[in-house]
């Protein structure tokens, strides 16, 4: 076998590669001879056609699967000759040589892995949020968990902000009902900003069995196309209204949280148990993020094309199955790679840094660091022994924690070479709360 490399562009390589005709054909032979044994041909009993008819039926076939190995074999034995490192699946193409009978001639064009040199990390400022769960928090989210079991019931009385209201209503535009414009035993709360605001508004003081038109002006930026800008008359018709009801935090409310003898400082203590091991998840997810972009911002890096698109592929296809789980049918729903290609980008380079970051300064995850990272997960499971067993039953399932624990050493060795700066965070922008 005789290799040729070269270099196209800092990432690109272009490897000629001549396989020799006789090694080839002798394959074929050796295959045609085994398939001879057995092969099942019309007029012949099996496994007794002569050599020369299997070939006549199975030749070129032979031929293209021996071809197709030694490609891949020659190529890969040339690149680990030459110590290179493949981004990518490379592009192999036949190269037309009349004059040489006695070789196979290919070309393979590819990209290699870029060096990756992290730039200087020292004085480099990253921010670190903190956030203090005090009462007041864990009473924001007893208050959370009552609104999440609100129960409805019904009232003999205008229907006002906070009310569930049941309705029918068909929507027309200069007296031609539009599609999406009509529902029947339609639910939604006032106030919620579920519905358009002229819409709620005209609900808004209506009484059950009361029907009355509305006029609905849509914004010229809405979603429907086909409405937006224009104005629609809707007749409304209101079958229910019904006013909500939380309910108490007493024994009763601690029982439906799982606290089995209804003990309201148990439920508190669980909650605050809950609520610190969410901010914390929060706040390492942060800081992660803030390290993550100052490994961006001070790597110079130029990324092999091949893996953002491997990349692109894995992202459309991640959003495909999401939108599938969802009940979406998305068969025949386009995903434009250009809207991909920027998070793919950034995958890519942080997986590249990351690799580097890991391998130049020994931070290898270790056997008790993945096991913690299992336990915590477990925590929050009713049977967490179970969890840490059913994660050590395959090796497959170790990776995600794995990676994980990858990525809490790099933020580490991050933060202890960067300049911190500790910033208070309040419990509600952390929690992504409006209140």
């Amino acid at each position: 076998m005789q290799a040729q490399l070269e270099t196209l562009s800092n990432l690109e390589r272009r490897m000629n590669i001549a396989l020799p005709m006789a090694a080839i054909d002798a394959q074929v032979t050796e295959r045609l001879k085994n398939m001879a044994r057995k092969a099942k041909i019309q007029g012949f009993r099996p496994g007794k056609a002569p050599l020369k008819i299997v070939e006549m039926n199975y030749g070129a076939q032979v031929r293209e699967e021996v071809l197709g190995e030694q490609v891949q074999q020659g190529f890969y034995k040339a690149v680990s000759e030459q110590k290179l490192r493949v981004a990518g699946y490379p592009r192999f193409e036949p190269v037309a040589d009349e004059g040489d009978k006695e070789s196979f001639k290919f070309a393979a064009s590819f990209e290699v892995y870029p060096e990756v040199k992290v730039g200087e990390l020292a004085g480099k400022e990253v921010e670190k949020p903190a956030v203090v769960v005090t009462e007041a928090e864990i009473d924001k989210t007893i208050d959370i968990l009552r609104k999440q079991r609100t129960r409805y019931e019904r009232v003999e009385r205008e229907a006002a902000t906070g009310d569930r209201v049941i309705i029918d209503f068909k929507g027309s535009i200069d007296g031609v009902l539009f599609d999406g414009g009509s529902a029947e035993n339609f639910p939604f709360v006032l106030g919620q900003g579920q519905m358009l605001a002229d819409f709620e508004a005209g609900v808004t003081g209506m009484k059950e069995d009361e029907v009355k038109n509305i006029t609905v002006a849509f914004p010229e930026d809405y979603h429907g196309k086909d409405v937006a800008g224009k104005t629609a008359v809707f007749e409304i018709t209101v079958k229910n209204v019904a006013a909500a009801t939380l309910p108490e935090v007493n024994e009763e409310f601690a029982k439906l949280l799982g606290i089995a003898d209804g003990d309201i400082e148990k439920m508190r203590a669980e909650i605050k148990k809950n609520v610190e091991r969410e901010v914390k998840r929060r706040l390492q997810a942060s800081i992660k993020e803030n390290v993550m972009q100052t490994l961006l911002d001070v790597t110079e890096i130029e990324l092999p094309k091949a893996l953002v698109q491997l990349e692109v592929g894995r992202l459309i296809e991640q959003a495909r199955r999401d939108m599938e789980s969802r009940g979406l049918k998305v068969k025949d729903m386009p995903f434009p790679p250009e809207l991909f290609q920027q998070q793919a980008e950034r995958r890519v380079a942080l997986g590249l840094i990351l690799a580097e970051v890991v391998a130049e300064n020994k931070l290898e995850a270790k056997p008790e660091q993945i096991k913690a990272m299992i336990e915590e997960f477990a925590e929050s499971y009713e049977h967490p022994e179970e969890v840490v067993q059913w994660y050590y039953a395959s090796p497959d399932r170790i990776e995600g924690p794995t990676s994980m624990v990858l990525e809490d050493n790099v933020v580490e060795f991050v933060l202890g070479k960067a300049n911190v700066v500790e910033k208070e965070m309040s419990f509600d922008a952390l929690m992504g709360n409006n209140a």
